[in-house]
């Protein structure tokens, strides 16, 4: 299907069996695009990063934490496993509010209960951790679905964060391989001849968001591929994370 200038499709990639430790993941996510019509130059695969990190063995049973004094001092109603599970995970504790930890991760990442989730796990009693590093498995899947299909696509890894000063959540990128991540507009002049000074736009941040209006979080879907945008430049989704020096809330 061609599309005019500006024009984008996102497409769900459905049809993905429940992910396990080892499957092979480009292979279920092209086996997915080609029931949708095949992979096209130039298109982005955003795959969710629950499914990264079952494919990668980024799982654990809470049977097997044993909770530190601090996590049952803090845990109230919460399991004090799932919290020694997010204490593991967090390089700092940015705020607490009783067992709601917003922690940063060894990524980098600020972000509610440093990823622990145990929303679409493998099972009952599993929490699932983010990926160890999301940039390198995004390039992975890239390189992979490059041998299985003969196509040059980008790849997002995408998670839901929530924003400070905002309600409700939202995807980003937190992994990405083939494609810009930023696009600094900075020295360029909008209509009016105004030059631009400190404008950069999060484009896989953007590009995460528009595919989760088709993954959702009960759907099943764990990708979608982005046709479109025409882009061009190498990044990593590390390039996102807001330098300690230019951070006025750090």
């Amino acid at each position: 299907m061609s599309l005019a200038p500006g024009e984008l499709r996102i497409v769900p990639l459905t049809g993905v069996p429940e992910v396990r430790e080892d499957d092979d993941l480009a292979e279920l996510l092209a086996a997915a695009a080609a029931r949708a019509g095949g992979l096209e130059d130039g298109d982005v695969v955003v795959v969710a990063q629950k499914a990264v990190s079952k494919a990668e063995g980024r799982v654990v049973r809470l049977d097997a934490l044993e909770p530190s004094a601090l996590a049952l001092a803090i845990a109230e109603d919460a399991d004090p496993r799932q919290v020694e599970a997010v204490l593991r995970e967090s390089a700092r504790i940015v705020r607490m509010r009783g067992s709601l930890v917003i922690a940063e991760t060894r990524h980098g990442f600020v972000c509610a209960s440093a990823g622990v989730d145990a929303s679409n796990a493998p099972a009952p009693g599993w929490l699932v951790l983010l990926p160890l590093d999301p940039d390198a498995s995004a390039k992975r899947l890239r390189g992979r679905l490059a041998e299985l299909t003969g196509r040059r696509v980008g790849v997002v890894v995408s998670d839901s964060f929530g924003r400070a000063w905002r309600q409700g959540t939202t995807d980003v990128a937190i992994g990405a391989a083939g494609l810009p991540v930023l696009l600094d507009l900075r020295g360029r002049r909008d209509r009016l001849g105004y030059e631009l000074h400190a404008t950069a736009i999060a484009i896989a941040d953007e590009i995460a968001g528009a595919a989760e209006l088709v993954l959702g979080k009960t759907n099943a879907v764990p990708a979608a591929l982005v046709r479109g945008l025409r882009l061009e430049g190498e990044g990593a989704a590390r390039d996102l994370v807001m330098p300690p020096e230019r951070d006025l809330f750090r």
